[in-house]
């Protein structure tokens, strides 16, 4: 199983300090595929509103620490993590 996750950064109030980002699961999914179609869907989705905040999009194995897929709201690019070297390495 698969879980699509995003990540959207708090504007922190005068005086706060930076506060954690919000965290919200897009699901979970039997095949990755599955999830980082959703994490694509979540991505198009924020970047279509006018004044987008600053967020990222992670796919990982339930339970897992490390993401094997992941993307930003700032830039086009995509990423999967190489596991035999630990390098992230761009999507074409």
């Amino acid at each position: 199983m698969f879980e699509a996750i995003e990540y959207i950064e708090v504007q922190p109030s005068l005086n706060a300090r930076n506060p954690a980002p919000s965290e919200r699961s897009l699901g979970t999914y039997e095949s990755e595929e599955e999830a980082i179609e959703a994490g694509r869907e979540a991505r198009q989705a924020l970047l279509e509103i006018d004044h987008e905040p600053y967020a990222w999009w992670i796919v990982r194995r339930s339970g897992a620490r490390l993401a094997q897929w992941i993307a930003d709201s700032h830039s086009d690019q995509e990423f999967v993590l190489d596991l035999t070297t630990g390098q992230l390495i761009e999507v074409p």
